[in-house]
């Protein structure tokens, strides 16, 4: 089997195809967690913390050349180091939205699979020994 044969094998394999599959939906879920984070939760979470917008919470740690505006856009576009911490606080922030939902995805798809599980199976044969005593049973009513 040559190599081009071999990897044409692995690469049009089923598991390698979900994979693909995944990491395409998972970025797209993250752009959605992003948007939802930016436009929807941070703005209510600024609103409760006195309009607090976290994405402008910096730290300068050079010294700001003349003309160049106080905030974090101009700064980085400048090459003033900056220490932004509400760029780091927004993240987080995305990863427990983001970690949340996919618990709870987690969990609907377990308990779906415990209504499913919880159908009516055949019933279980009896133990052997059970078998066995009924037939002594049998085999003495019979005789």
């Amino acid at each position: 089997m040559t190599i081009l044969s071999e990897f044409k094998e692995f690469a049009v394999k089923g598991n390698v195809v979900d994979l693909a599959v995944g990491v395409i939906i998972g970025a797209a879920f993250g752009k959605i967690v992003d948007s939802l984070v930016a436009d929807i939760i941070m703005p209510i979470v600024g609103l409760v913390f006195g309009k607090l917008d976290f994405s402008n919470l910096y730290v300068v740690l050079g010294t700001v050349p003349a003309g160049i505006a106080n905030n974090l856009a101009e700064l980085k576009k400048a090459g003033v180091p900056v220490l932004a911490y509400g760029n780091f606080i927004t993240i987080v922030v995305n990863f427990v939205i983001l970690a949340f939902i996919i618990f709870m995805m987690v969990k609907q798809i377990n308990r779906l699979r415990r209504t499913e599980e919880a159908a009516p199976a055949a019933p279980a044969a009896p133990p052997e020994d059970i078998v066995l005593l009924r037939e002594i049973r049998d085999s003495l009513k019979r005789s």
